[in-house]
């Protein structure tokens, strides 16, 4: 067979078999969410988020789905977490750090991994490490978080930094954190079926900011949930608050004060960390506006 001939072949070979070589992709890192459907409420993710740059991400962990996120791979961190809220029968765990193996690599393991060093280059170029939240004067904020998650192993799960964004103390341990039990009693006292969150960070709009020169410092905090089975007999105070809300918290005491004022009477640890709660359709159209992208998060506003 002449060289142009092996070529030819050569070259028609390789087009045969590409698909096959992207089926080797073990899609927990992957287009879209088709493996983990079941942490978006009527099977459904947030429609209008058409930006480049985002990974999908079903969260495997001791070979199950946990929940699931949307990655920004430039950023570093989720643009959100999807998941479904569960009472937790225990402690928040004394858990190790992990990474997604797949996001360095298509080939790499399809569950999430312990941080080990030395650490592989190609990881630390992927997404966010340890180092970069070291002396950044920032805690790790957990935008699925732990005791919203009902076993230990669903809990450890939650400690992979990319379900992770840089999230100031005075937001974490103060009006965020009440904003999560406050979630929770409302689930406990009320929800007669699963309750649906998406709990995600917001950029800033101008001169983006970062720790490490890497990892993207959000503005905001925002989370939303969706409960479609709830108790027919709500308190009337209680009304507005179902099937849907939703909130915004300050992660930057100097922002401006459109999107959530001040309370300037808040004690000093917290001030500057308000949180707001509002409607869904307000949430959708702060995100719209800040995003430049029309979002819904909720298949038909969770009705």
């Amino acid at each position: 067979m002449s060289q142009r001939k092996m070529l030819q072949f050569s070259a028609g070979a390789l087009l045969l078999l590409l698909p096959w070589f992207g089926g080797l992709v073990l899609g927990e890192v992957s287009r879209d969410f088709s493996k983990c459907l079941e942490f978006f409420y009527d099977r459904s993710p947030p429609q209008g988020i058409n930006a480049a740059g985002y990974q999908p991400i079903c969260q495997r962990y001791k070979n199950q789905y946990h929940f699931a996120s949307l990655y920004h791979r430039e950023h570093r961190t989720p643009l959100y977490s999807a998941y479904t809220l569960g009472p937790a029968d225990g402690k928040r765990p004394n858990s190790t750090w992990m990474y997604e193996p797949q996001l360095a690599s298509s080939c790499a393991s399809s569950e999430m991994k312990p941080f080990h060093t030395p650490l592989d280059q190609n990881v630390i170029e992927s997404q966010a490490v340890l180092q970069d939240y070291r002396h950044s004067n920032f805690t790790k904020g957990h935008l699925n978080p732990s005791m919203h998650q009902e076993t230990e192993t669903n809990r450890e799960a939650t400690f992979t930094l990319t379900n992770i964004v840089p999230q100031q103390a005075g937001s974490n341990t103060g009006p965020w954190n009440c904003l999560e039990m406050a979630v929770m009693r409302q689930f406990n006292a009320f929800c007669e079926g699963p309750m649906y969150v998406i709990t995600g960070a917001l950029p800033y709009e101008q001169g983006a900011r970062s720790i490490n020169n890497r990892v993207s410092v959000p503005e905001y905090m925002w989370s939303a949930y969706c409960c479609p089975t709830y108790k027919s007999d709500l308190p009337k105070h209680e009304r507005t608050f179902f099937p849907t809300y939703a909130a915004v918290g300050r992660n930057d005491p100097d922002s401006g004060q459109e999107i959530v004022p001040l309370n300037l009477k808040a004690r000093r640890s917290v001030r500057g960390y308000d949180v707001k709660r509002m409607s869904l359709t307000a949430l959708e159209d702060i995100l719209g506006q800040r995003l430049g992208m029309p979002i819904s998060l909720f298949a038909g506003q969770c009705h």
